[in-house]
């Protein structure tokens, strides 16, 4: 479970966000709805502890009853999937892959992770691949696969289907949808896609703050 309590975001004088409250349970997958400039990637990146120092963030936040103020974005066990893939270029597909699966796997159980990776991505065979040479869907499909193979204890993802050829986007939606209800961790997911949303029941909205003493609510 994932409890998020944001008592104000803010960059400078600008608030961002005022008194979020929102509760993730194990298996939930939550959506983050509202127009460019609210602050709903800062939100995510507030949660994984990857905001700039630029930023002001008074907020109290527990992840499976585990106080992450605090704690750096790698204690956190938080997977994050950006809009950009963010591929290490200097490693191949494969490679890319098999740095995200944890220690506790041998070698060939890390492979074997990996392959099985890419054909559930539909990406049979391009392991050796050079990510430079890979199309922007293909790399969002490498990037979604190793934020998964990471085995996060909650996950963020902004925008994550965005970058998907139509063709593949239900496909590879429903997958990682069926992937993390399976692995019962807690999802939050930013989009403008109405398609993305997996559970109307868990979708909140923010909205932009006007003024400093605004407030917002989930």
């Amino acid at each position: 479970m994932l409890d998020i309590k944001i008592q104000q975001l803010a960059i400078g004088s600008k608030v961002l966000i005022n008194n979020f409250e929102l509760t993730i349970a194990a298996g939930c997958i939550h959506t983050l709805m509202g127009p460019s400039g609210c602050g709903k990637s800062t939100l995510l990146a507030a949660i994984a502890n990857c905001l700039s120092s630029d930023f002001i963030l008074q907020s109290q936040m527990f992840l499976n009853q585990e106080n992450l103020n605090g704690l750096s974005t790698q204690e956190r066990k938080i997977g994050m999937l950006f809009q950009e893939p963010l591929l290490f270029p200097h490693l191949s597909v494969l490679e890319n892959l098999l740095f995200a699966i944890p220690k506790k796997y041998s070698k060939a159980q890390k492979i074997q992770l990996a392959n099985q990776a890419l054909i559930d991505a539909q990406l049979t065979g391009m392991g050796p691949q050079d990510p430079s040479l890979l199309s922007g869907g293909q790399k969002a499909r490498v990037a979604l696969m190793r934020a998964l193979l990471a085995e996060p204890q909650a996950l963020l993802l902004d925008e994550p289907f965005s970058k998907l050829d139509e063709s593949l986007r239900q496909n590879i939606r429903q997958f990682v949808f069926e992937t993390v209800r399976k692995r019962a961790i807690p999802v939050l997911i930013v989009t403008h896609d109405a398609a993305d949303i997996a559970d109307l029941q868990h979708v909140s909205k923010l909205i932009p703050l006007n003024t400093t003493s605004s407030t917002h609510n989930a």
